[in-house]
């Protein structure tokens, strides 16, 4: 059985990644052109990580869904990038930025790897205004901070409402320059659907080609997943269409271990649901939260007349107006941690204040700002939201509060990485959003960027040479072993398969289905009896599903209906073991709301004594899987309740 190994070094904390550094193996640049590298995954983790591979001088293969790495989805990320400079002066620090983090996570995350990711934070700023990202700036020249949830600094650097766009711009044009030298190969519009094990090791993919559908099949001495989360699981979610976590899943059921499933987070600031049909759902940064407050009547009768359309919000008087979150949170206001400000939108609108025709929003009111900063400084920090808010809704935010709902957005679990990004299957490594390591139960705002860009740049250029020190007299792979033939068998059994049912019912019907269940009973709040009825339903759902699943069309040339068949046939299992872990976990901490265990004043309860680890579930076939635990020793910071009001 494996058995989770962290290899977290020895030392003081600040000195931990320094003391890695100083006696990793290394690789010589002769040696460099021997060692393939497998990128999978072109957003900021994969494209910066297959950039800096490329430049070191290994043989780098790099896999798009997309048609071009710059519609990955790290390029719908708007509001910013965390890092610990200090430009306001402020009181900020990489300490400080490491313990918001930890805190942000309910004290759920490894140690060592957030005070890592604080560590680098700075270099990647710097990395990136070489690159000539268009960061804001103040009028002196010098780049602009702005605050962000779970902090009371201000360390959070972006590009109007555009950052990951701007980022990924310059993490692509890193990414080209290696594809122009010849060092790195770029295969767009390819989605891996198995790894290739060759004597315990990841040895390569297969891919199908979704313009001609061909099965392809890759070889490398090293495999990288950078393919984001599994958010779509839940249907209606922020993610682009084409986020799935099927090649994550095809880890685990490889041997990878998935660790933290339940962690999901909900983000407190999306356009609300508006229909039965609705295919996804569109985040407001979490950024409008600076100038916007949030607020819902104090009447219920204000509330329902809202609802029914005899009365605007602009016509509700301040004294009427209940700020929630300034009133609960005093210290933090409107920029407490999601977690915490979509379980308050929620409680509101459960407790029926919620507006909208639903009754399933909360008002974001930007009047305020307006009158003390002027229009012309929102419209230049915030512009293309209002923008986009204004073409979804067709209401002008600049005169009508918009109206948000908490969506869920962002993973935090997924595969049990070690300090060096490493999975337990040697050679396989995890980076960015697939993995789980760095923002425990709850990710506070603008640290995606952050991690995706420090796990690419900065994290994994010196911790695969440490593996790959000791292949370089392993010889190429050739992709005619029984390995590949078996791998690239079960995905073609697969998909033939799904082409056989023949059945009545559409994918997205059962993925609606699904996702119905998931966002009733393994969503904002959860408890014993949902998750069991969930894990249940999902059961009866799966065996619907290969009974009576229509797929149109063939195996062969462009088959979207294909492709979200082969990703809801994972996502009908991974959803099950997010129930699992959800049920297994009975404490409340950051996005797992557990109904039962909660404060008086209904905020989460955690249970450190029992529950302060790391869920790392083994795949066992038509077994149930097995959950391994990795504790979470705590050795520079103390553990205590989050507080926000104080």
């Amino acid at each position: 059985m494996t058995k989770l190994n962290a290899k977290i070094p020895a030392g003081p904390l600040a000195a931990k990644w320094t003391e890695y550094k100083t006696h990793q193996k290394l690789v010589n640049p002769a040696n460099k052109r021997k060692l393939d590298v497998i990128v999978v995954g072109t957003g900021l983790a994969g494209a910066a990580a297959a950039a800096s591979f490329g430049e070191m001088g290994f043989k780098v293969k790099v896999f798009c869904i997309q048609d071009s790495p710059r519609r990955a989805h790290s390029i719908a990320a708007q509001g910013g990038i965390n890092a610990a400079k200090n430009y306001p002066n402020d009181g900020d620090s990489i300490y400080r930025l490491f313990y918001d983090t930890i805190k942000g996570g309910d004290y759920r995350a490894r140690e060592a790897n957030v005070y890592r990711l604080a560590e680098v934070s700075n270099n990647i700023i710097d990395q990136c205004v070489a690159q000539g990202v268009p960061f804001a700036r103040e009028y002196s020249g010098y780049l602009d901070n702005r605050s962000f949830g779970g902090a009371q600094v201000s360390r959070t650097f972006y590009a109007r409402g555009q950052t990951g766009q701007q980022l990924l711009l310059g993490a692509y044009g890193a990414l080209s320059k290696e594809i122009g030298r010849g060092h790195v190969e770029l295969f767009h519009r390819h989605e891996m659907l198995d790894l290739v094990l060759i004597d315990g090791r990841a040895r390569g993919i297969v891919a199908r080609n979704v313009v001609t559908g061909e099965l392809e099949r890759f070889a490398a001495h090293a495999v990288v997943l950078a393919t984001g989360g599994y958010g779509n699981v839940y249907f209606l979610s922020t993610n682009a269409m084409n986020s799935n976590g099927s090649a994550a899943w095809r880890a685990y059921k490889r041997g990878a271990f998935f660790a933290n499933p339940a962690f999901v987070q909900i983000h407190p600031t999306c356009i609300p649901v508006h229909g039965d049909y609705q295919s996804k759902l569109t985040l407001m940064s979490e950024s409008l939260r600076n100038d916007g407050r949030i607020w819902v009547p104090k009447n219920k009768e204000d509330a329902e007349k809202i609802r029914k359309g005899q009365l605007k919000p602009t016509q509700i008087a301040e004294s009427d107006r209940d700020y929630y979150l300034e009133r609960r949170y005093p210290a933090f206001g409107n920029l407490v941690p999601r977690d915490v400000a979509s379980r308050a939108a929620k409680e509101r609108c459960d407790a029926g204040f919620g507006v909208g025709n639903t009754g399933l929003a909360v008002y974001l009111d930007f009047a305020e700002s307006i009158e003390r900063l002027g229009r012309s400084v929102i419209e230049a920090r915030y512009g293309n939201l209002f923008q986009m808010y204004e073409k979804i809704v067709d209401e002008n935010p600049y005169e009508t509060p918009m109206m948000i709902y908490p969506a869920v957005h962002y993973t935090m679990g997924g595969l049990w990485v070690d300090y060096e990004l490493q999975t337990t299957i040697p050679g396989l490594f995890a980076a960015g959003e697939a993995n789980f390591s760095d923002h425990g139960a709850n990710r506070l705002g603008a640290s995606a960027l952050m991690q995706g860009l420090a796990d690419g740049y900065f994290v994994l250029p010196y911790t695969i040479q440490n593996y790959l020190a000791d292949q370089i007299s392993v010889p190429r792979f050739k992709t005619d072993t029984p390995e590949f033939a078996e791998a690239e068998r079960n995905v073609r059994n697969q998909i033939d398969k799904l082409l056989s049912v023949k059945g009545k019912q559409s994918v997205d019907t059962f993925h609606r289905r699904l996702g119905q269940i998931m966002w009733d009973n393994v969503g904002m709040g959860r408890n014993e009896a949902g998750l069991r009825q969930a894990i249940t339903r999902i059961q009866e759902l799966r065996a619907e599903f290969w009974k009576d699943v229509k797929v149109a069309g063939s195996a062969t040339g462009v088959n979207q209906e294909l492709e979200k068949a082969l990703r809801l046939i994972d996502y009908l299992e991974l959803g099950e073991l997010m129930a699992r872990d959800a049920l297994l976990r009975n404490e409340s901490c950051g996005g797992h709301f557990r109904e039962e265990f909660q404060t008086e004043e209904g905020e989460a309860l955690r249970d450190d004594a029992n529950y302060k680890y790391v869920a790392a579930w083994e795949y066992q076939g038509e077994s149930e899987p097995v959950k391994h635990i990795e504790k979470l020793d705590y050795e520079f910071i103390e553990v205590k309740t989050r507080n926000y009001k104080s």
